[in-house]
């Protein structure tokens, strides 16, 4: 437990809300993927059996088109969630925030697993992306609002750290699973870890922040003390907030600034001293898909398929493994290098590995396109991965933060949706029928991020 002159730690309690937060952002990377590994057996592509279990048919038959539709409605539901976080979190609060996205993905996920057609299938899945949608904004927030500031960037990593080991959880477990018999067993487990995470949240504090802009002071007091231990009072009883790093901070907070009201998402634009974080974190968040990350999670099979060409879910699954593996670094470097310094290094490595990709394929070098992948998923994991979502409470207002993940995080879903939608179709464009010729698009991906980053640091500047 924390001492009263140590106000920059969390007691166990506090790791524990930390870890219920991120439940949420490790069910959106779980979803990312939950349908790639079963994909074949899903559609009926791998088996003759089109028998049933349980009731239920051992597979749904399915073109690629008809698959391409149900898996893009999850970024539909993903933006159509994010676009109402904001609403949610300022009336209801946080807490109530993420149990609203437990409940969408329990009741998708649930339909999903029993589903016999493509429609409820479909639905289920948009459903799961809407909780998705809100997961993602509210989480940096709650975490960003219960973190002591010299651990606030430490802790803001875990959100990418989930989402990772999400994506790892399910291509891994896809693989055992890819079976006619048990792949809605994917889509059950999904469920069931909602349900738990609804039954537990009765324990779980409200942000200390948010009652604060409420005006609940006397459970703050408590709130801080589950959270913080006696670093949560200060020598008057009241909070001593802990999310600020000093006492000249503690005093620059004035009364006014904690009880402002919340700031709605079309205020954002007209309000002066709000367009710079706007500019920000919406430019952070475009940078982290306009690189082109998802592009190659998404089609790394496909991206690698004329070298590689019987090693697919293979080689999916090793890159999300070097992926959960170098989000560990930031934990530690985050508060050291400082945000800036790992974002510098982080794009520098990306844009260079995305050159390296185009002049493998390009050149038929299997070993230079199959590395460079590599460290491009490693160069991104290290900073343009978590530190776009720690940013977001860094830059914002009390007031205006849940509006501006609401936005930023829309944002990130419509530039996701726009990168997996264009980067097939546009690298047969740029290859002209030439299947030696398929790495140019890595070179426009490059030049594209490397602009966008550009300015994105000079918004920037810490």
């Amino acid at each position: 437990m924390a001492d009263h002159k140590d106000p920059q730690r969390f007691t166990f309690y506090g790791w524990a809300v930390c870890l219920w937060v991120i439940v949420v952002s490790f069910q959106y990377g779980y979803h990312i993927s939950a349908l790639n590994q079963i994909e074949r057996v899903l559609t009926c592509k791998k088996t003759d059996d089109y028998s049933r279990h349980y009731g239920l048919p051992t597979c749904i038959p399915m073109t690629d088109a008809t698959f391409s539709v149900v898996t893009s409605v999850f970024t539909v539901g993903g933006l159509l969630g994010s676009m109402g976080a904001n609403l949610v979190m300022d009336k209801r609060g946080r807490k109530d925030a993420i149990r609203a996205s437990s409940l969408m993905t329990a009741a998708g996920t649930g339909i999903m697993s029993v589903s016999a057609s493509v429609f409820p299938l479909a639905f289920g899945r948009m459903l799961v992306g809407v909780g998705a949608g809100i997961g993602i904004c509210v989480g940096p927030v709650f975490l960003g609002e219960i973190s002591p500031a010299k651990i606030k960037g430490n802790v803001g990593v875990l959100t990418q750290l989930a989402i990772v080991f999400g994506i790892l959880f399910t291509q891994s477990i896809g693989l055992k699973l890819a079976t006619p018999r048990e792949w809605r067993m994917v889509l059950l487990l999904s469920c069931a870890l909602s349900i738990i995470h609804l039954l537990s949240s009765p324990v779980i504090a409200e942000s200390p922040v948010w009652l604060v802009r409420s005006g609940k002071a006397p459970e703050v007091k408590n709130v801080s003390r589950k959270l913080w231990g006696n670093a949560g009072r200060g020598s008057d009883g009241d909070v001593e907030d802990p999310l600020l790093p000093d006492e000249g901070s503690r005093r620059s907070r004035s009364p006014e600034d904690r009880h402002e009201a919340a700031v709605t998402v079309p205020r954002l634009l007209v309000v002066p001293e709000l367009r710079k974080p706007l500019s920000i974190v919406c430019l952070g968040m475009f940078c982290q898909q306009i690189s082109g990350v998802n592009a190659v999670l998404y089609y790394s099979n496909n991206i690698l398929s004329r070298s590689l060409p019987d090693l697919g879910p293979y080689v999916s699954l090793g890159i999300t493994v070097v992926n959960a593996i170098m989000t560990f670094p930031p934990i530690f470097l985050i508060e050291n290098m400082g945000r800036k310094k790992l974002l510098t290094i982080s794009a520098g490595g990306s844009i260079a590995s995305l050159v390296l990709v185009g002049m493998g394929l390009d050149n038929g070098i299997v070993a230079l396109s199959s590395v460079a992948i590599m460290t491009f998923i490693m160069s991104f994991a290290i900073g343009m991965g978590p530190i776009p979502f720690v940013i977001i409470s860094d830059v914002s207002p009390p007031h205006a933060v849940s509006a501006l993940s609401s936005v930023a995080l829309s944002l990130n879903w419509i530039a996701n949706f726009i990168v997996g939608l264009v980067f097939l179709p546009l690298r047969d464009f740029l290859a002209r029928g030439d299947p030696s010729q398929q790495g140019r698009v890595f070179y426009v991906f490059a030049v594209v991020f490397l602009v966008f980053f550009l300015a994105f640091m000079r918004a920037y500047r810490v």
